[in-house]
């Protein structure tokens, strides 16, 4: 005879979610108009039909707007799901629809069946064998071994971009295959990592995520799909992988926080709260569409069947209703508190400045409660501070303690570099972090995170390699990803055998990770630039997960030089020494040093609209310390005259030359004779004259 199900206990509207007691779990879910919840329970990931239905009567199971219900006897690993029924009126933005089953917002742990099908979310009918299921889970039993987070500081930080599984995918990672592309496989390169000098990474998005958000026969690699803002994407563990234990993710991603903490890395994420995988009106019910809609999205006040779409995924977060809000701030201290992450970078994140019209406002709620949370207040915090609709809030992004991704770098350099037109103006205060932009006391140069590529736009090897995108394989006829690149192919379109051509490559990709790394600001490597990882000319590579995006390890061994440029610098940067104005903290170096512009004579800079070449001059007096850098893009040589300095000048770098003679240390910084230098074309040169400077 069937077992007959113990009586369900008293419940409680908090904590949200499914919280572990000591006789069972309590389950909790916000849906403010469903007339109808139900739970389901389920036995494996892959059943379409329940073990367990359980009604909630909202005379007992219901405060407010928050349905709940205890459950004895469940225990961590019990997958479910919730159905809720109301009113499906999508002019009054309700689409409730009971034969969907839905995730939890809350849900800790996800686990996905082999069926899973986003069509089967988005088309009539019960989809319960082929969704994904909430799993019930408890994090206080892992062991974190007296886990402290480093606590890197801005002005020290080097970050590094990179996506979980496209580090370690590639056959020549050197990775074993069950523990390629992963959160294991991640931590077998930390020691490359260490020993690059990085001091964070970066992860693209690893939150849960919709695979299938993507063209027929291609999938979303990227992952700004969210399905969840608490759950890992299982398919980024390898003990998911190899076992189907939907907690595996869980103590896989905590072993790789405390192996990269072990070797002083930091990691932050980036984090999606602008949309999700919901999409457009015709998109499938995974979650918030189903139990919330009018909550969680931004409607068309006109009409409120259809979204207000600011992130270009076709729906976008009501960031700053209560309820949204209460989500974000819960996410982002569960992975403080419980997953010890050590920071976020928010992607679209000016769309968390709109209101429930779409307008921005100046003081946004979510933001603020972000920038005055107790729990975040010693996590690094990085805006994107733009959106797809327009919003750019570059310099201008609220609070005191974010820090923004600073786009004007990106387009200014490259022009410069690239030799365009009326470029020259647009550099000085790129290489002395945006004043022009970051005003105000409260702004430190390490407000602006420099960077010339990232995962979105061109590779640096791509971005001297191509003038125009090559995205074809994204099935979209070439219309995606951005045309404005400001690249420049150096004469031949894609690879090419011609020596004089790849010979003046490799000397601009020297020329854009130099300016990166000796610019004031922190500094953000896209991973794999380092060696000049390709991607064929795609700039948009969001749907390719292939070799087109998986990093080719072989290419360290051919592009050695290049590696070696880049280390030497970011070893240069560390423990507050800048590469220009040895022995000082870099916000000292804005404040304390005197910044002079020259030109090919001294005190001659030229900011005319044809002009290439721009010299400055940071002076130390109290240091007894002077630096000097030169940048040309022109075609030809200049020769520089050379301010006077307390001692010899001495070659740190000259990206003209052959490693090793590119960028020296110590005493093996030659002395430059005569009162001038001739700097080559497409060439950058740094001299150092220090009173205690080897003699």
């Amino acid at each position: 005879m069937p077992t007959t199900p113990p009586p369900l206990a008293t419940a409680h509207s908090f904590p949200i979610g499914a919280t572990v007691t000591r006789s069972g779990v309590n389950f909790s879910v916000f849906s403010k108009h469903a007339s109808r919840v139900e739970l389901a329970l389920f036995d494996g990931v892959n059943d379409a039909v329940p073990s367990r239905v359980i009604a909630l009567d909202p005379a007992l199971h219901r405060t407010y707007h928050y349905w709940h219900v205890h459950v004895p006897g469940i225990r961590p690993g019990q997958r479910y799901g919730w159905r809720a029924d109301g009113p499906r009126d999508p002019h009054r933005g309700l689409r409730f629809d009971p034969t969907k089953l839905l995730i939890d917002p809350y849900g800790r742990s996800i686990d996905v069946p082999k069926a899973f099908s986003r069509a089967a979310a988005s088309s009539s009918g019960d989809n319960a064998g082929q969704a994904m299921k909430s799993v019930v889970t408890d994090t206080t039993a892992y062991d974190w071994q007296g886990d402290e987070p480093p606590r890197t500081p801005f002005r020290r930080s080097v970050i590094y971009e990179l996506h979980v599984r496209g580090f370690t995918k590639h056959a020549s990672s050197g990775v074993a295959a069950n523990r390629a592309g992963t959160f294991d496989g991640l931590v077998d390169k930390i020691p490359y990592l260490k020993d690059l000098g990085i001091t964070a990474v970066e992860l693209m998005p690893v939150f849960a995520f919709d695979p299938q958000d993507a063209p027929a026969g291609l999938v979303n690699y990227w992952g700004y799909s969210p399905v969840s803002f608490f759950a890992l994407h299982p398919a980024y563990s390898a003990r998911w992988l190899a076992t189907g234990d939907p907690l595996a993710p869980l103590d896989e991603f905590r072993d790789m926080v405390k192996a990269l903490h072990r070797a002083g890395i930091e990691i932050i994420l980036d984090v999606v709260y602008n949309h999700t995988a919901e999409g457009s009106v015709n998109g499938p019910s995974y979650c918030y569409r189903g139990l919330a809609n009018r909550g969680y999205y931004l409607l068309d006040p006109d009409d409120r069947a259809n979204y207000l779409d600011y992130t270009g995924c076709g729906n976008t977060l009501r960031a700053n209703h209560p309820i949204v809000r209460r989500l974000i701030l819960d996410s982002l201290r569960w992975w403080v508190r419980e997953m010890h992450v050590d920071g976020f970078r928010f992607d679209l994140a000016a769309i968390l400045s709109r209101d429930d019209t779409g307008h921005p406002v100046s003081n946004p709620p979510t933001l603020w409660d972000i920038e005055s949370d107790p729990v975040l207040c010693n996590v690094k915090l990085i805006a994107e501070a733009w959106d797809a609709a327009g919003l750019y809030q570059v310099g201008s992004f609220v609070g005191d303690s974010w820090k923004e991704w600073n786009g004007r770098f990106r387009d200014d350099v490259r022009q410069f570099i690239n030799g365009k037109l009326d470029s020259v103006r647009g550099l000085p205060p790129r290489l002395l972090a945006s004043p022009d932009l970051y005003q105000g006391e409260r702004h430190e140069p390490e407000q602006s995170v420099n960077f010339v590529t990232c995962h979105d736009g061109f590779t640096l090897h791509d971005l001297v390699s191509y003038d125009r995108k090559h995205n074809d394989d994204n099935g979209e006829n070439g219309r995606d990803g951005s045309d404005w690149n400001h690249s420049w192919n150096h004469g031949v379109e894609g690879p090419t055998d011609d020596p004089a051509i790849n010979a003046l490559r490799h000397q601009q990709a020297r020329n854009f990770q130099a300016i990166n790394l000796l610019a004031l600001g922190t500094p953000m490597l896209l991973m794999g630039d380092e060696f000049g990882r390709t991607q064929r000319g795609n700039n948009n590579a969001w749907c390719q997960d292939n070799e087109i995006s998986w990093v080719d390890w072989s290419l360290l061994a051919s592009h050695a030089d290049l590696h070696r440029f880049v280390r030497t610098l970011i070893w240069a940067r560390a423990g507050d020494h800048h590469p220009l104005v040895v022995g000082t903290t870099l916000q000292e170096v804005l404040s304390n040093a005197t910044i002079r512009w020259h030109g090919v004579r001294l005190n001659a800079p030229d900011w005319g609209e044809t002009s290439r070449s721009i010299a400055m001059e940071a002076v130390r007096n109290d240091a007894g310390f002077r630096g000097w850098m030169a940048l040309n893009s022109f075609e030809e040589a200049l020769t520089f005259e050379l301010p006077p300095a307390p001692t010899a000048w001495r070659r740190r770098l000259d990206t003209s030359l052959a490693s090793p003679n590119d960028v020296s240390d110590g005493a093996a910084m030659q002395i430059v004779t005569g009162g001038t230098y001739r700097v080559a074309a497409h060439s950058i040169v740094v001299l150092l004259s220090s009173a205690d400077q080897p003699r």
